[in-house]
């Protein structure tokens, strides 16, 4: 298999968040963090959801990546109060390094749609400074790449569509948009869509990419409708190119992870592993992660708990590449 579960189960559950009375007080679940790694080891930024269906972002850290403590605070944001709109949700954090700067795209709930906003993370993400919103735009899972190409930055995002009665808007592919400032984004390329009648009908990003020397590597999740009787979460790799990332140089044909273990097919959103957060152990000074660098991957389990998978760069390359 190309990726392997940590044999403990789920490495975060709702028993290992911290009360921060009022807001948390024996919390439901927490799940989808972003992930980064440290000179201590790895920090997640977690979804942590309250009884009353409130969200909230909370840290964690470990020196291992699999044994994590979850601070007994709450996630500072700034700047949504001053929105033109109501955010009612900030959630599903990606975290990105570019040179210096530590930022992270969640997205934010709105009436009648979802927000991209790009925060800014200071005091070691402690908290969140807004400095882009998508204002006017409907769309999930944005994930910026690790740094410039051509001198802009870009980003991977899900335009939602509108969704039939009844159902939650979700979208069939994933496009690229550029920006110069982190503030005004332009959608300039479609990158890939959804497969009908398999695995991955509807798609969305998942981790940041990760470069290595034969182009970003994704990790992407794909639902399988199966007609509409129950939605299956499911995770698969693609390459892009290096140089023009709206490029898919090789896909997987199947799933790289699905739902079979109890916490993963039984919570909040049966039949679920939504890949969040990704860290390779081995990446050189131009950022390059070696082939044999181990990855582990950080998954939101049926909207429930926190799993662990792991494998290698090499494997994850070759299971895009496989015929």
């Amino acid at each position: 298999m190309t990726l392997r579960r940590h044999p403990g189960g789920p490495v975060l559950t709702r028993e290992d968040v911290p009360d921060v009375a009022p807001e948390i007080v024996d919390a439901t679940s927490v799940f989808n963090p972003g992930a980064i790694a440290t000179q201590d080891g790895v920090t997640l930024l977690l979804r942590v959801q309250t009884r009353g269906r409130r969200t909230f972002l909370m840290r964690a850290r470990s020196e291992d990546g699999l044994r994590f403590l979850v601070d007994p605070e709450i996630v500072r944001i700034e700047g949504i109060d001053a929105l033109p709109e109501r955010v009612y949700h900030v959630y599903d954090p990606r975290i990105t390094r570019i040179g210096d700067d530590l930022l992270v795209v969640c997205a934010l709930d709105v009436d009648g749609a979802c927000r991209l906003g790009v925060f800014r993370a200071e005091d070691d993400l402690r908290r969140l400074v807004l400095i882009g919103y998508g204002a006017g735009s409907d769309s999930r899972n944005g994930v910026l790449f690790p740094e410039k190409i051509g001198g802009r930055y870009f980003r991977l995002e899900r335009p939602n569509r509108k969704p039939p009665p009844g159902e939650p808007a979700s979208g069939t592919g994933i496009v690229l948009a550029e920006s110069d400032d982190l503030v005004e984004w332009r959608t300039i390329a479609s990158v890939m869509s959804g497969r009908p009648h398999y695995w991955d009908e509807l798609i969305g990003s998942g981790p940041p990419p990760l470069k290595t020397r034969e182009g970003w590597l994704h990790i992407y999740h794909g639902i399988a409708t199966h007609f509409l009787a129950a939605n299956i979460y499911q995770a698969g790799a693609v390459l892009l190119d290096a140089a023009d990332p709206s490029k898919v140089l090789a896909r997987t044909r199947d799933n790289i992870l699905e739902p079979r273990e109890p916490f993963e097919l039984t919570g909040q959103v049966p039949n679920v592993v939504f890949p969040s957060g990704m860290v390779a152990t081995d990446v050189d000074a131009n950022g390059f992660a070696a082939d044999s660098s181990r990855v582990l991957l950080y998954y939101g389990a049926a909207d429930t708990s926190v799993g662990l998978a792991t494998t290698t760069v090499r494997e994850l390359l070759d299971a895009c590449l496989t015929p």
